[in-house]
């Protein structure tokens, strides 16, 4: 358990939620709240797989992950 708004303890968890307010919540305006749902799952598909993160040296965290797909055993 951490304490909401400690990014001491929480950072990771508060960084992305700054940046999913920023990028997908409030990024632009939505006909209605079911539109901004809708369009939740391909933000996360792009935040995960094609947006590079200064942390992983510009890579997505799906480049840093290895047979992420489950192709090779």
């Amino acid at each position: 358990y951490t304490r909401p708004y400690t990014p001491k303890t929480n950072g990771k968890v508060e960084r992305f939620t700054r940046t999913l307010v920023a990028e997908w919540a409030y990024a632009r305006p939505y006909a209605s709240e079911t539109d901004r749902l809708a369009e939740l799952p391909g933000w996360l598909h792009h935040y995960n797989h094609h947006r590079g993160h200064t942390a992983l040296k510009g890579t997505s965290p799906a480049d840093r992950v290895p047979n992420l797909s489950g192709d090779y055993t």
